[in-house]
């Protein structure tokens, strides 16, 4: 299979769409595949680490205001059609994949010009502008969440998948769990209470964390905090302002960045992010207990109806942004942590929502479009 995988920006995108690769590769080892993306975005990193070839195009999101710089942007993504046209004759795919942002434009104005199959994933209960705007043209579209089918009525077809990931269930016995933790300089007498904000950083997140560590309220616990790359600088200055080192906190690991994310969000007893529709699956097959602070919306509450999906079943609590506080985060894990059975079983309870065999439905709907 020759495949072109269009994926950019931010790991909610990325990352779901090298799942969908890995399958592909794990059936069919011969099989061919490239990634479109830009020069800017966290695809110069993950995709090649993953193995793949990426392709750069100029792409740019649509904005509401009107600017010379905006409209520069707009010309500049109807541009890269015509280098993604030339792409594809070199490549000839069999299948164009996508999984929405701003990079779909261009590749599948391209891919349905020239007729070649393609497929769209929406992670999100609601989908975005890209996948609305092709809904109609692609073959097919698989969706995450059963909500998004009522909000795609134009789509010739739509298939409930779930959400592909690259995290999955580990047993990780203590003998490596205690390496791991070593590796990362962190102390394995403590609970585990793992921090994340996604790949770019959630201010909020990073402010409430600095407040309780800098009035001292993470005795019990280790924390092992991925700051964003953009904010990771930010957060070392708050920390220098006191003379304190950022690599020598007590009781906390920060770093901008979480490559191996499967393994610490496996040995994880409590995790504190916010509630995208990746990091609700991601939790959910790991059966981990959470404490979400959703990204608030003016136009949808998404992230925080999707954190209220596994507050109803008992599995997390909620902080909402503009309510939190380093005190107020410090209470709730210092209530949660407490009693290490109720956590054990929360994290089963967050299991009830976990797709399964999400990367071997999406496969077979390739084949079947392919043929």
């Amino acid at each position: 299979m020759r495949v072109i995988v269009s994926a950019a920006g931010t790991a909610g995108h990325i990352n779901p769409a090298i799942s969908i690769a890995n399958k592909i590769r794990e059936k069919e080892p011969d099989s061919e595949i490239i990634f479109i993306g830009t020069n800017r975005g966290l695809e110069n990193d993950l995709v090649p680490r993953a193995g793949f070839k990426l392709k750069r195009i100029e792409a740019y999101g649509l904005k509401k205001e009107i600017s010379i710089q905006n409209l520069k942007h707009i010309l500049k993504t109807i541009r890269s059609t015509k280098e993604v046209k030339k792409i594809m004759d070199d490549f000839k795919p069999d299948i164009v994949i996508g999984t929405g942002g701003y990079i779909c434009g261009p590749v599948f104005a391209a891919a349905t010009s020239k007729k070649i199959p393609t497929v769209l994933h929406e992670s999100n209960a609601y989908p975005g502008k890209a996948v609305k705007m092709f809904a109609k043209d692609v073959d097919c579209v698989l969706v995450g969440f059963e909500d998004a089918k009522q909000r795609l009525q134009n789509a010739k077809k739509i298939v409930v998948t779930g959400n592909p990931t690259k995290i999955k269930k580990l047993e990780i016995s203590n003998e490596n769990k205690k390496k791991i933790l070593a590796d990362l300089k962190v102390k394995d007498d403590l609970p585990i209470v793992l921090v994340f904000g996604g790949s770019q950083g959630a201010q909020a997140i990073n402010e409430a964390t600095v407040d309780l560590i800098k009035a001292n309220l993470n005795r019990d616990y280790q924390m092992i905090w991925a700051t964003g790359r953009n904010q990771y600088d930010i957060v070392k200055e708050s920390f220098e302002k006191l003379n304190i080192s950022i690599g020598n906190i007590k009781n906390v690991k920060a770093v901008p960045y979480i490559y191996n994310m499967e393994e610490l969000i496996n040995i994880a007893d409590l995790v504190i992010c916010r509630s995208g529709a990746m990091t609700i699956t991601e939790i959910a097959i790991c059966g981990k207990p959470a404490i979400f602070i959703p990204l608030p919306s003016k136009s949808a509450n998404r992230q925080e109806d999707n954190a209220r999906v596994l507050e109803n079943l008992g599995a997390a609590k909620i902080i909402l942004n503009n309510e939190l506080t380093g005190e107020k985060l410090a209470k709730e894990i210092k209530d949660m942590i407490k009693d290490k059975f109720k956590l054990q079983e929360m994290g089963k309870l967050a299991t009830k929502i976990a797709p399964s065999k999400v990367e071997e439905k999406i496969y077979d709907e390739l084949i079947q479009i392919i043929k």
